[in-house]
């Protein structure tokens, strides 16, 4: 089982090391560069109230599915039909909850109108996730990993062509972005159905209350749980559009508005959401195995630590070495904004390594169904981020989003942690914990005297990154014998 998750898993990160950094650096950041801060921060704040909501269009769904396809496998075509048609009930329950919040907001007509586009996205990329849960759940992970990229790389070559290609005299507009990402998903949603109904063969779709009633009572905490999560992940920049004022207030100097205090931090939170999906391809390939092992008794222990050291070490590197370099990232990256952009950077990208935790401990739960203590914890996560975002963001704006992020995500990766330790009755790996400590001081010092003394802003980032990388397969925290041993007698799916 180690076998197949780290060469699958090699799969997934090679196809999406060659896609994701390009959408995100290349496309994301020349769309932003291209409408300005406050433009592109009135899109983000549209879009996270779109991705805060998102779940209920699964309702726990994808998860839960996921986990069930790949303890029993027999269930994918009896599941589909009934599948479909709730989600289409959810589509219209999804967009009368975000409607009534926009008006509780005080939306104006062309924020309900990006809304509604933003809406029947959502509706296609969570039913893309959806279809891929069946693929995932049957262990078809290599089909799984090239439908992945597939929305992305459309995505890049129609936004590309409108940014670059010289079509029009007229300047990019945001709501041209938007489009694009419509066409790209209805593309990938038609082909991975296609995937699909060549394993499950012909469905009859059709609402069966009974069947619903059933399924919800099995999915509904997984639903909670992925809303709590989602809340206390992506609502900042909706509480920074909130809280401060905006272009209609007099005499307010447009840095200090909610829209281009939220551009700003979409600046700064681009790079963490990089980081953030590669560790989801940790959860998604980890999800069935855990269910499976579980279901089977086995150890989990060798795989816990295996999956983890995987992700945090990096983590570790990046995160750590990227906060030092904050200012010249964002200077290298963006067109303005650095003076904001910066600091906060340097905070909210630390985050990324109790998010790492989370992809590893949170996936163990939940494939364990310890869903309660997952919900419990999410709610104080929840409490957290409300409290500090209310108390800081009018004081220090979108800073206080970012020490209000990192403190979220501290205190609810290390529950996670607590949590699995005492239900699988894990023992403490002092070694491990020491190896990481001492990772993390190295980096952070190469970081900080590279940045002094090698004027090459990339050089010194980049040196840093491979010194240290070094540096934790010295001291036996990454073990490239054993790596290549796993790649040398495992096949791919």
């Amino acid at each position: 089982m180690q076998r197949k998750f780290f060469t699958n898993l090699i799969l997934l990160i090679f196809l999406n090391l060659l896609i994701k950094p390009l959408w995100f650096f290349g496309i994301e950041v020349g769309v932003q560069n291209a409408v300005g801060e406050s433009t592109y921060g009135f899109y983000f704040v549209v879009l996270n109230l779109t991705l805060v909501l998102n779940i209920l269009l699964d309702i726990g769904i994808t998860n839960y599915n996921n986990k069930n396809i790949a303890q029993h496998h027999f269930l994918l075509q009896k599941h589909l039909g009934n599948i479909i048609a709730i989600r289409l009930i959810l589509f219209m329950l999804y967009a009368i909850v975000v409607y009534s919040i926009a008006f509780i907001l005080r939306y104006d007509a062309f924020k309900i109108y990006l809304l509604s586009v933003l809406i029947f996205n959502q509706f296609l990329s969570s039913f893309i996730l959806y279809l891929r849960s069946n693929l995932s759940g049957l262990h078809l992970f290599k089909t799984d990993s090239l439908i992945s990229i597939l929305d992305k790389s459309l995505m890049i070559i129609i936004v590309g062509v409108l940014l670059w290609g010289n079509l029009t005299h007229e300047a990019f507009k945001i709501e041209w972005f938007v489009y694009a990402q419509t066409i790209a998903y209805l593309i990938t949603f038609l082909i991975t159905l296609t995937a699909v109904l060549r394993k499950s063969g012909k469905i009859n779709v059709k609402f069966d209350y009974t069947f619903f009633i059933a399924f919800f009572k099995q999915s509904y905490p997984y639903a909670l749980l992925i809303l709590l999560m989602a809340f206390y992940n992506r609502f900042d920049s909706v509480l920074i559009d909130a809280i401060l004022p905006n272009g209609s207030h007099s005499g307010v100097i447009e840095a200090h508005t909610g829209h281009f205090q939220a551009g700003v931090y979409a600046q700064a939170y681009r790079i963490l959401d990089v980081a953030s999906q590669f560790g989801f391809l940790f959860a998604a390939l980890l999800l069935p195995i855990f269910a499976k092992m579980i279901k089977l008794n086995e150890n989990i222990s060798d795989m816990i630590v295996l999956s983890f050291t995987l992700i945090i070490v990096p983590a570790i590197i990046i995160s750590v070495s990227s906060s030092v370099f904050s200012e010249g990232l964002m200077q290298q990256l963006y067109n303005s904004g650095t003076e904001y952009s910066g600091p906060i950077f340097s905070i909210i990208i630390l985050g990324f390594i109790a998010i790492s935790s989370t992809y590893i401990f949170g996936t163990l739960l939940t494939a364990n169904g310890s869903l309660k203590a997952l919900n419990i914890m999410a709610i104080v996560g929840i409490v957290v981020n409300l409290v500090i975002n209310i108390t800081l963001i009018p004081h220090f704006e979108a800073l206080g989003a970012a020490y209000s992020s990192i403190a979220s995500q501290s205190i609810t990766a290390i529950a996670q942690v607590l949590i699995a330790y005492k239900i699988f009755r894990l023992r403490i790996n002092y070694k491990l914990i020491f190896k990481l400590v001492v990772l993390a001081v190295v980096t952070w010092l190469t970081a900080h005297y590279a940045q002094l003394y090698i004027k090459e802003f990339w050089l010194a980032f980049i040196g840093t990154i491979v010194f240290t990388t070094a540096i934790s397969m010295v001291i036996k925290l990454l073990n490239i014998k054993d790596l290549f041993r796993i790649v040398r007698d495992s096949q791919l799916d």
